[in-house]
């Protein structure tokens, strides 16, 4: 089948950017490209076959030593960058170099700051250069080396540069920071423990695979008294809930709620109590009444406005010798008010009291993290038949990580959420 082509467009190329666009330079732009090729990495033909290939007759193996000073004399990978990666000459011979800060200064410049220099007089910047670099110096003396241990890490470092004594401790970290040393500051939370209560807390002496007969009746008998307690919850909540209502059939309800809600309602006499009120509302709108009357302007007199003001000045005097009678009386009642301060403080005392081992008891109480309350488990106990008296005999009892889980929600680290087996 032969091959059908295309019949070709006549297409003006009047101007450059008609020509360029409908004339194809794919076989130019190849040309140039094989050429700039062969100038910078020579043509092939023209080389032996020598240079390009190398005949291989044993294999050559260089022992560690040797391939390592093979790498050390060997130039780093870093400087093939800059060199020429191509045959092609460089166009420009002879560049301009951009001079430096440095050389572009004037020379009676740089003579004046020579003479500042070797008579002390420096720069802010060089000045703090220098402090930079003594307080680097300092640094790198007090760096242990490597494998070198000779403080204790455990131990608190005693800063012997300034005294902590009368120090705040914004004014030590301030301090230290002009001394090159930063003294870090932990966050409050911290500084104390979450809770007081001790991590892992000593079981009952009853829990013991071979307990003692007092501490084992002893926790038999505090299990007792928890499973009573619950009893008696469940039954007060039997009993007012459940227990206070009858049961009574769907006719009976019906009938018993059409009597409370008609109950207080004549309905034979409602109608005439209507007309009543009709007849009553028409004659209260015949009458005619006035919301607001007027007020008629009455003035005081002088001999009313003379009277209020005698009133009024003898009622602070009356006011004014009350509080002089209170000072003399209170002088006589120096006994009762000693009396009244002393019971005071000892009310005072009692609540500071109640408020010191209300906190000490919320310390090791359980905070409200989540909608879901701390719920403690259950102590692990063994009936007298069940014990064996040795450890090898006896069945395991209780999960430690239930009980881990359970002490971390105790000790506030963990909410407490439903256990899910």
């Amino acid at each position: 089948m032969t091959e059908i082509k295309p019949k070709k467009r006549k297409v003006s190329k009047k101007t450059k950017k008609s020509w360029r666009k409908h004339v194809d330079i794919k076989d130019v732009d190849k040309f140039l490209e094989d050429s700039r090729q062969e100038e910078r990495l020579g043509s092939f033909s023209v080389r032996e076959n020598s240079d390009l290939f190398v005949i291989s007759t044993k294999p050559e193996v260089l022992s560690k030593k040797q391939r390592r000073e093979l790498l050390q004399s060997k130039e780093s990978r870093c400087f093939n960058v800059l060199k020429p990666h191509s045959s092609v000459p460089d166009p420009v011979t002879k560049r301009n170099r951009v001079r430096t800060k440095e050389e572009r200064k004037h020379p009676i410049l740089l003579k004046k700051e020579a003479l500042k220099k070797a008579q002390g007089i420096l720069k802010l910047k060089d000045r703090l250069k220098l402090k930079n670099k003594s307080i680097a110096e300092k640094k790198r003396l007090i760096k242990p080396k490597r494998g070198e241990f000779k403080d204790d890490v455990w131990k608190d470092k005693v800063n012997s540069v300034i005294d902590e004594k009368w120090m705040s401790s914004d004014t030590m970290r301030h301090t230290l920071l002009h001394f090159g040393m930063k003294k870090k500051r932990l966050p409050a939370s911290l500084h104390k423990k979450p809770s007081a209560l001790p991590t892992i807390e000593m079981p009952h002496p009853g829990m013991s695979y071979n307990p003692a007969y007092e501490d084992h009746q002893e926790l038999l008998q505090e299990i007792a008294e928890k499973e009573l307690q619950l009893i008696k919850e469940e039954e007060h909540l039997k009993r007012v809930t459940t227990n206070m209502f009858k049961k009574v059939s769907h006719e009976e309800r019906e009938r018993n709620t059409m009597k409370e809600m008609s109950e207080g309602l004549n309905l034979d006499n409602q109608a005439l109590v209507e007309d009543d009120n009709d007849d009553n509302n028409n004659n209260d709108d015949s009458e005619v009444k006035s919301v607001n009357p007027p007020v008629k302007n009455m003035k005081k007199t002088h001999v009313q406005r003379r009277k209020q003001k005698e009133q009024k000045e003898l009622a602070h005097r009356i006011q004014k010798g009350k509080i002089e009678k209170k000072k003399i009386a209170d002088i006589y009642k120096l006994k009762q008010l000693d009396k009244q301060m002393t019971k005071t403080e000892q009310k005072q005392k009692v609540l500071r009291e109640k408020r010191l081992k209300k906190k000490a008891q919320k310390a090791t109480g359980t905070k409200v993290l989540s909608r879901i309350k701390f719920e403690p488990l259950d102590n692990d106990f063994k009936l007298p038949e069940e014990l064996t008296g040795s450890l090898r005999n006896s069945a395991p009892a209780g999960n430690l990580l239930k009980d881990r889980f359970k002490s971390l929600q105790q000790r506030n680290i963990v909410a407490p959420s439903v256990l899910k087996l």
